[in-house]
């Protein structure tokens, strides 16, 4: 057995901020207000306390939780990837930081 270093995409750390948020989709948020959400979700939890929120919905209210996470999905990736004309193929980070990326994994082979 290996272990391997798991990194999940900054769009889905965003995506699952946006998740724990209080935000609605029946808001239609602009993309400053999804923004916020996510910073405050971000600010209050942290990445594995989002991450944990994900998890006990998804547990809990799977059917709901499946529609919400794929809006919250499909809204990070509009607000906070890089996106227009000046776009070159690379992926841009966001303003805001996302601290404890880092996880373990085990590998088995």
């Amino acid at each position: 057995m290996q272990l391997l270093m798991y990194r999940p995409s900054t769009s889905a750390v965003w995506a699952d901020a946006l998740f724990a948020s209080m935000l609605q989709r029946s808001d239609e948020p602009s993309a400053g207000q999804v923004r916020k959400a996510a910073a405050a979700a971000m600010c209050a939890y942290g990445g594995q306390g989002c991450a944990e929120r994900v998890a006990q919905e998804f547990g809990d209210h799977p059917e709901t939780a499946v529609a919400r996470m794929r809006w919250a999905r499909g809204v990070a990736g509009e607000v906070f990837a890089a996106r227009g004309p000046a776009h070159d193929g690379r992926r841009r980070r966001p303003g805001l930081r996302v601290p404890g990326l880092r996880r373990w994994r085990l590998v088995t082979r």
